[in-house]
């Protein structure tokens, strides 16, 4: 067995790796680099000739995860995309809302540069288009959590619950090669326990080997508990001041989360009323596919459904669909609270909503998840001012918070959790989707306190797995 990693390898995003086991070539992910120093291997086709590939196994709907299975079809793959039956759902929503994106993009940018007379380090034609996405639909196969699926009469694989959002997974292979077996698991993102909306992360006894996330691989997530508190503060503060919440807004799970408690806080009167947008019509697509899959959800979200206390479906809150609702919200008068995506920043209708707000001392930008190096979400939380917005610059005024507690991924706590329930150590952990420091701080953990054989693989390494 060989083992190739092709992104995510000391950074976090752009999730794909290569294994070659027993007469098959499988691809785990295809993700999409999010960094910018990183973003020119999104336009590089993929280091694997897809005539190679014989199956293609998918964790998750975050487009570090998938945002490359558009272009990777129009490169030549033609087989089958095995993933969860919500991912599969799922999948079509965040794909074509990605391919508009690329295809806006890539002409608002040939507009500023032909106004501007110059030209970009990237081509000023989208990564891929929504006929790219749409042709690559149909190769996509949606499975059962647990059920073992035989990719040939050598090696199974079956989808663990990851509980990091709605159809999340783990991949487990069993391989036989001549009189062995291995198994081998990929992590994918591993959520947080006591999460709401989704069930816990499923943990395993024993491996052969593992592909590990550790974006979290330094860090504890201190105000885990504390996360409607916070918002309470914020919240109303920011009122109080006159101005907007602004949230970056990853359009799956985290949209639906944040959703989730302030519903609570509007049913407790803990907030005063206002208007409250999710602008983003991936996320409202994708919450009417969490109210569908009811078998991905924890006791806590079926009961309130149960109980009509629906935690997507509260007063004040509006869902905008249309380009012209958008551009309408920031003719309103008072405070609202405004979720869009893209969660870090890189594109969508959040960065409309930044340029009128981040240089208002009122108003407040929150960001509730992940904020990647070389993203403008990381620049933005890290004190950088002025920062770079559509080509212009805009000076950082308003109030800048951060709330960790959302983050769907376990810390190094939860990391450390994980790992423990195996019942003896794996031949070797490979440690992957995570910045070079939290990587290597948690490999030196593996290594030097609890003696396990912990590597960080750099981009294009390949492994032979014994």
């Amino acid at each position: 067995m060989k083992l190739q990693f092709l992104g995510a390898n000391r950074q976090v995003t752009g999730s794909r790796y290569f294994l070659q086991a027993s007469g098959l070539g499988i691809l785990i992910e295809c993700g999409m680099f999010q960094e910018r120093e990183f973003r020119e291997r999104n336009w590089k086709d993929c280091p694997v000739n897809p005539d190679r590939i014989d199956v293609l196994l998918l964790t998750h709907v975050h487009l570090d995860h998938c945002g490359l299975i558009p272009k990777f079809v129009r490169e030549g793959y033609q087989r089958k995309i095995l993933t969860t039956y919500a991912t599969s759902d799922l999948l079509p929503i965040l794909l074509l809302d990605s391919a508009r994106i690329q295809e806006e993009d890539a002409a608002y940018k040939k507009k500023r540069h032909k106004k501007e007379k110059r030209k970009g380090p990237y081509p000023e034609i989208p990564l891929y288009t929504v006929d790219d996405a749409e042709k690559a639909l149909p190769l996509v196969q949606g499975v059962a959590y647990d059920e073992p699926i035989s990719l040939n009469n050598r090696v199974t694989v079956r989808f663990r619950d990851a509980g990091h959002i709605l159809g999340s997974s783990m991949l487990e292979l069993d391989v036989t090669e001549g009189e062995e077996s291995r198994k081998i698991i990929f992590s994918g993102d591993i959520g947080q326990k006591d999460k709401p909306i989704v069930k816990d992360p499923t943990q395993f006894t024993q491996a052969d080997y593992v592909v590990m996330e550790t974006t979290y691989g330094s860090r504890i997530h201190g105000d885990t508990e504390d996360v409607e508190t916070l918002l309470i503060k914020i919240i109303n503060e920011t009122i109080e001041a006159g101005g907007n919440i602004v949230i970056p807004t990853f359009a799956i799970e985290r949209a639906q989360e944040i959703m989730f408690h302030l519903s609570r806080l509007v049913r407790k009167d803990k907030i005063p009323y206002l208007m409250i947008f999710l602008d983003s019509p991936m996320a409202v697509d994708a919450t009417a596919v969490f109210q569908r899959h009811r078998e991905c959800l924890d006791d806590e979200t079926v009961e309130l459904i149960v109980k009509n206390q629906r935690p997507f479906r509260f007063p004040g809150l509006k869902l905008v669909h249309s380009v012209e609702q958008s551009k309408a919200i920031n003719q309103i008068k008072g405070s609202c609270i405004i979720m869009a995506g893209s969660g870090m920043c890189t594109g969508g209708r959040i960065k409309h909503h930044l340029i009128q707000n981040i240089g208002r001392e009122e108003s407040t930008i929150l960001f509730v998840g992940y904020q990647a190096q070389g993203t403008l979400g990381r620049k933005i939380v890290s004190g950088f001012s002025p920062v770079r917005i559509h080509g212009q610059h805009y000076d950082v005024r308003a109030r800048i918070e951060q709330i960790h507690g959302f983050s769907a991924h376990a810390d190094r706590n939860g990391l450390q959790e994980w790992l423990k329930s195996f019942k003896n150590s794996p031949r070797k952990i490979f440690l992957t989707h995570g910045e070079e420091d939290e990587a290597e701080s948690f490999a030196r953990l593996m290594n030097e306190e609890w003696g396990w054989d912990a590597v960080v693989p750099g981009y294009q390494e390949e492994w032979t797995l014994d």
